[in-house]
C-alpha cells in the first residue's frame, strides 16, 4: 500500500507526497513550490523520482523544475499541455497506466477547469488525485473548457467506486459548504456534512481527503441530474449539463 502526505502549501494548496515502499520511489503531485517538498523528503529519507502535474496552473507545476533540478525526477503530464508544463519528461494521456513501484497508476483525462486537466486513479489504494476538477463539496472554475465537458469530467469521476478517497488540490471547502447550503438548506446529508465542515475548520483541521461516496450524496455539482435538486432551482427535467451550468454560475457569483 502507498503511503500518502499531505503538505499544507501558499495560502490553501496541498501538495501530495505518495510513497511505494517496496520500490522507495515517491512522487509528488501538483508542487506549487519546493520547500515543503524538500521538508518532508528529508525528514523521512525518501527520494523524489516522480512529479505527477494535474495541469499546468503556476500553482501546480510551480516548483517542477526546482524539484527536478534538486532530485532527478521525472516530471509526467498530459500529452496536450507540453508547451505548458515545466520540465514534463513524460506525456500521458487517458487510459494509458503508469507503473510506481508495485502499483499501477490511471490515467483519466477531465477536461474542464482547463483543456489539459487530467487525474491520476490509484485503483488498489482507492485513491484519487484530481487536481481542481473535484474538490470537497466543490468543482473548479471554467477557465478553458464547458460546461458540458466539465459535467462529462465530473461525472467520470463520480464512476469510480464509493471508497475511493479523493485527494483534491485545495482546502475550499468550507466555503463550498456554505454555498451549497443556498442551494439546500433543509437537505439532512448536507447540513450534517456542512455542520462537521465548520467544527473542523474552526480547529484548523484539513477537509481533504474525502470519501466520494460523500460527495456523490452532498456535493451540488456531483447532483445536477439529482431531480431534488433540479426541483429546488425551479429546473425539472431540463438537461444536467444545463443544471450544472446554473450551480456552477451561482457559485461562480457567489
Amino acid at each position: 500500500m502507498i503511503e500518502i502526505l499531505r503538505l499544507p502549501a501558499l495560502s490553501d494548496n496541498y501538495i501530495y507526497l505518495i510513497h511505494e515502499p517496496q520500490s522507495g520511489q515517491t512522487a509528488a503531485v501538483d508542487p506549487a513550490v519546493a520547500e515543503p517538498v524538500m521538508a518532508a523528503l528529508r525528514a523521512r529519507g525518501w527520494l523524489l523520482t516522480h512529479i505527477f502535474n494535474t495541469h499546468h496552473h503556476w500553482d501546480h507545476v510551480g516548483a517542477n523544475l526546482a524539484l527536478k533540478q534538486a532530485t532527478g525526477c521525472e516530471v509526467i503530464g498530459f500529452r496536450g499541455d507540453a508547451s505548458r508544463i515545466p520540465g514534463l519528461d513524460r506525456m500521458v494521456s487517458e487510459g494509458q497506466s503508469l507503473d510506481f513501484g508495485a502499483t499501477r497508476v490511471q490515467v483519466l483525462e477531465v477536461p474542464g477547469h482547463t483543456l489539459g486537466h487530467i487525474a491520476y486513479w490509484f485503483r488498489e489504494d482507492q485513491a484519487l488525485f484530481c487536481g481542481d476538477t473535484l474538490f470537497a463539496l466543490g468543482c473548479g472554475r471554467l477557465f478553458e473548457g464547458t460546461p458540458e465537458q466539465m459535467w462529462n469530467s465530473l461525472c467520470k469521476l463520480r464512476d469510480l467506486p464509493d471508497q475511493t478517497w479523493v485527494y483534491c488540490a485545495h482546502e475550499y471547502t468550507l466555503d463550498n459548504a456554505r454555498f451549497a447550503l443556498t442551494l439546500e438548506p433543509d437537505y439532512p446529508p448536507l447540513v450534517a456534512r456542512a455542520q462537521q465542515v465548520e467544527r473542523m475548520r474552526a480547529h484548523n483541521q484539513a477537509t481533504v481527503p474525502s470519501l466520494l461516496v460523500e460527495e456523490k450524496r452532498t456535493n451540488p455539482f456531483l447532483r445536477a441530474d439529482s431531480p431534488e435538486l433540479q426541483e429546488r432551482l425551479g429546473m425539472s427535467k431540463q438537461r444536467a449539463v444545463a443544471v450544472f451550468a446554473e450551480i456552477r454560475q451561482r457559485k461562480d457569483r457567489f
